[in-house]
């Protein structure tokens, strides 16, 4: 594969409306228990608006009410949406995860892109969003005020 290939497209907005209105349950890669980080409030932002949110975090029990799960593969339900918290280098890893657990969508998270990941999963039929933030998406696509 490429080292650098050029970055490929997001979905277009309708694409992504239709995911998170037919999603439910979300695993954050990387999610924090500091309720002052990004990840902790975007997970807590969609368990407020009817998500599952499922934290993946190998050095804490619980998130936000929730067991933590060290790795994808240790999930023990079908996931939706991975959303990614993690830096750039770890995607692929986490996208050979994602795609063994059949979620439905790869969500690298605001200022998180790597092609070699994003490839693979659309390879492999997974939606692919990259370096864009969930919450706010869901926001301006859903109708949600901040």
């Amino acid at each position: 594969m490429q080292a650098n290939p050029a970055p490929s497209p997001n979905p277009k907005p309708e694409h992504i409306k239709d995911l998170l209105g037919q999603c439910r349950v979300v695993a954050v890669v990387g999610l924090s228990p500091d309720p002052a980080r990004d990840s902790h409030r975007v997970a807590a932002y969609l368990q407020q608006r009817g998500f599952r949110i499922i934290p993946v975090n190998p050095k804490a029990e619980t998130i936000l009410g929730q067991k933590c799960y060290p790795d994808l593969a240790s999930i023990p339900e079908p996931v939706d949406i991975v959303d990614v918290f993690r830096s750039s280098e770890h995607a692929p890893e986490i996208a050979r995860q994602a795609v063994a657990a059949r979620a439905k969508c790869l969500w690298l998270q605001q200022g998180v892109r790597n092609e070699e990941a994003a490839a693979y999963a659309r390879v492999c039929g997974v939606l692919v969003v990259q370096d864009r933030c969930l919450k706010v998406d869901h926001q301006m696509l859903m109708g949600y005020q901040a």
